[in-house]
């Protein structure tokens, strides 16, 4: 590639960042550091009514936390800015009377009245109403009226849109990186709005000035804006302006396999659709993100880059660095990624294996407030042991609360299997070899015990399974001796006795 690359992930802040968005902006990341060049955030705020107070923080925030920063965007880097188009105001007039100058844009005065007797007169009649040349010149604009009338409108202060002049009877040839060469005949395109009454650009003018201005090279996007792709190239036609390389991402389907994920499916069955915690400023109601519900940012990432994409490997783990080495365009899928909500809780579970037993402690301790007088590096030595069956922090305490307080009940049905008679007897003798060992190791402790066991022809069950119960309450958790060695002699021998007295 001869230019310097420069992509632009351009949310609207009208409420949290959706994590088909995250999506978006992780394609746009990585294409960018894979090419040496420059990630840039916009915000495209000329919707001023929807725009909502507190969703642009979100959205930044929510790209620190997947470590996915923007290099250059609001207050950062502010080569090409403004980042807001609402601070762009000023620019896009200009354009749009540069349209009407060459021919390719005109002004026009139809009432919202007026366009909706024609909208419903036309479904009266099962058609649909399209505003371009087979009517244009019937409605009420600059080429259906004189240069006299349009001028004393205009004096006037009659409110008028602009609108761009799509051509009659071509074929436009497109190209997207994704889905390869597009036709479009120019006949069933309608002559989109450019520029509102209100002194705001529409999305499609403001998008093609700034992606222009900011010397955008290539638009990679969601598939929702491809019908948007003939108008957006002539635009750049237009102008005179080369185009830059297109690209729409495949949608995000619903786990069914069948439509877009929406925050409904989410609520439905139980997992979040955004990446942080959102609370409604209007409402105050909140929606879950990943981040609160215990995943980490890597395990998002990593499952994200999956949704559309494949290396064309077997490999499924990658960090953020082998995805940018690994990222290319061509193995986007055209077809739409089914969103699995158990796939990410996979990925989850590996980064977890990964994540320091230090900093998990830290995390574990904050949680529960049962572990605020424990000493953190102790609970990091019990997370370390119990990790390996855990998806989230949030499971810590149900895998090793024995590790912190006695069993205060036992497991029934354990009970049954485990406490049958003679099994209190030999508990009693287990004490007492329990109180032979002097260096409570996990290593003597296996000798000395398994010894006993072995030279007595015991059966490992009818010793191992009474002590499991004794020490945890339940026959689950990690290696029983790994248990004793980390609660220690006294506590050992103290739980074995209560569960003689109690089962």
């Amino acid at each position: 590639m001869t230019k310097n690359v420069r992509v632009r992930f351009a949310p609207s802040p009208t409420g949290p960042l959706h994590i088909g968005g995250v999506r978006t902006a992780l394609f746009n990341y990585l294409f960018a550091k894979k090419n040496h060049g420059t990630f840039v955030l916009r915000i495209e705020d000329t919707d001023q009514n929807r725009y909502v107070e507190g969703a642009e923080k979100y959205i930044v925030d929510a790209l620190n936390w997947c470590g996915i920063a923007y290099d250059e965007g609001p207050g950062k880097n502010e080569a090409f800015g403004p980042y807001r188009q609402s601070e762009r105001k000023h620019l896009y007039k200009q354009y749009a009377d540069e349209l009407i100058a060459s021919g390719n844009a005109y002004y026009a005065f139809d009432t919202a009245e007026t366009l909706d007797f024609h909208r419903k007169d036309h479904e009266a009649k099962g058609k649909t109403f399209i505003y371009n040349w087979h009517n244009r010149l019937k409605l009420s604009n600059s080429l259906s009226l004189s240069a006299e009338d349009v001028k004393a409108k205009l004096d006037a202060g009659d409110d008028y849109v602009i609108r761009f002049k799509s051509p009659q009877d071509e074929t436009l040839h497109l190209t997207d990186s994704i889905r390869g060469d597009i036709k479009i005949d120019t006949n069933i395109l309608d002559d989109k709005v450019l520029f509102k009454s209100d002194g705001m650009p529409t999305y499609h003018l403001a998008n093609i000035v700034d992606d222009h201005l900011m010397e955008i090279t290539h638009v990679i996007r969601g598939e929702e804006w491809l019908p948007s792709l003939a108008l957006h190239y002539q635009l750049y036609k237009a102008f005179g302006w080369e185009a830059p390389e297109f690209a729409h991402l495949p949608l995000i389907l619903k786990p069914t396999g069948k439509g877009k994920l929406s925050k409904r499916d989410g609520d439905k069955l139980g997992f979040p659709v955004f990446p942080l915690e959102w609370t409604d400023p209007k409402s105050n109601d909140i929606s879950r993100g990943y981040k609160e519900d215990g995943y980490f940012p890597e395990a998002m990432v990593n499952f994200l880059a999956f949704l559309g994409w494949n290396p064309g490997t077997e490999q499924e783990i990658f960090n953020l660095d082998e995805l940018i080495e690994a990222f290319d365009l061509s193995r986007v899928n055209k077809s739409g990624a089914r969103f699995d909500p158990d796939k990410i809780k996979w990925f989850n579970h590996h980064y977890m294996q990964e994540q320091n037993n230090d900093v998990l402690a830290e995390l574990f301790k904050k949680s529960y407030s049962e572990l605020s007088e424990i000493d953190v590096n102790y609970i990091a030595m019990v997370v370390g042991l119990i990790k390996e069956r855990a998806t989230f922090i949030s499971d810590f305490w149900n895998l090793s609360h024995f590790f912190f307080i006695a069993p205060k009940s036992y497991d029934e049905k354990a009970s049954k299997k485990a406490f049958k008679e003679g099994t209190k007897a030999l508990m009693l003798e287990l004490v007492s070899i329990i109180n032979t060992v002097e260096d409570f190791s996990v290593e003597n402790l296996q000798t000395k015990i398994k010894g006993w066991i072995t030279d007595n022809d015991i059966g490992f069950g009818k010793v191992m399974m009474p002590l499991r119960l004794a020490l945890v309450g339940a026959l689950q958790g990690p290696d029983v001796f790994d248990i004793m060695y980390m609660i220690g002699k006294k506590e050992s021998i103290k739980r074995i006795e209560a569960a003689i007295a109690t089962l």
